[in-house]
């Protein structure tokens, strides 16, 4: 089941009101989630994954509701944020990789292989030893993206996840979760091309989901309104 669904959702901040009466249902793979700064859509994402938790109403991701299952919440929802620095918490490449791992039951073998495999496919391979703060910033991003998918989640949020990057490393990264990743994603950006490319875009004012759709209508509607 692959299907996000909010129900009458609201979310209140002391003196202000960040997502407000949100009822919507998504099951597209590619979700982008456009709008202003102060929009709303940052608190959209993190309620996906628990980081925020509705004031009201029900949501429901994968089936799993995320404020009395957390822990499997957990399992099935991978979170990467605009800036790596954030994210990384290990001294290595390696060791960073696996700890999205610590609990699963795995032996040293299983871990050992999976963050072989899941280097190499992001192209880390050859750092596997080094510190992890001597990446460059793309380098950085890709291994934040690695400790997500390693952990097999069926569903990635990304919130900014280019903000940081250079041209060439934007592309790359948005390669990698527009083309190559098979979970669900949902997508939070100000680049607009790569809204674009997604299967469905929302847009968020004011708190307020606001227009939803094929991310080109969306997209233009938006900018004529800017």
């Amino acid at each position: 089941m692959s299907e996000l669904v909010f129900t009458d959702v609201t979310v209140e901040y002391p003196g202000r009101v960040a997502l407000r009466d949100l009822s919507v249902r998504l099951d597209e793979r590619r979700i982008a989630v456009i709008g202003s700064n102060g929009s709303g859509k940052s608190t959209f994402a993190r309620t996906l994954n628990g980081l925020v938790t509705p004031t009201t109403g029900s949501i429901r991701v994968h089936g799993v509701d995320p404020v009395r299952q957390a822990k499997e919440l957990r399992r099935r929802v991978g979170f990467v944020f605009s800036n790596p620095d954030a994210q990384i918490i290990m001294p290595t490449v390696a060791e960073d990789a696996a700890f999205t791992l610590r609990r699963r039951g795995l032996s040293r073998d299983e871990i050992r292989q999976r963050v072989t495999a899941v280097l190499d496919r992001m192209g880390l391979a050859d750092y596997a030893d080094s510190p992890a703060h001597t990446l460059s910033g793309g380098q950085k991003q890709l291994l934040a993206l690695s400790a997500v998918l390693i952990g097999e989640p069926s569903l990635i949020v990304a919130d900014e996840p280019t903000a940081y990057l250079d041209g060439v490393n934007s592309r790359r990264i948005a390669g990698f979760l527009l083309d190559r990743m098979p979970q669900q994603l949902v997508l939070v950006t100000h680049d607009l091309r790569l809204a674009a490319r997604c299967d469905v875009a929302l847009r968020f004012d004011a708190g307020r989901l606001v227009d939803q759709g094929e991310p080109k209508a969306v997209i233009d509607r938006y900018e004529a309104d800017a």
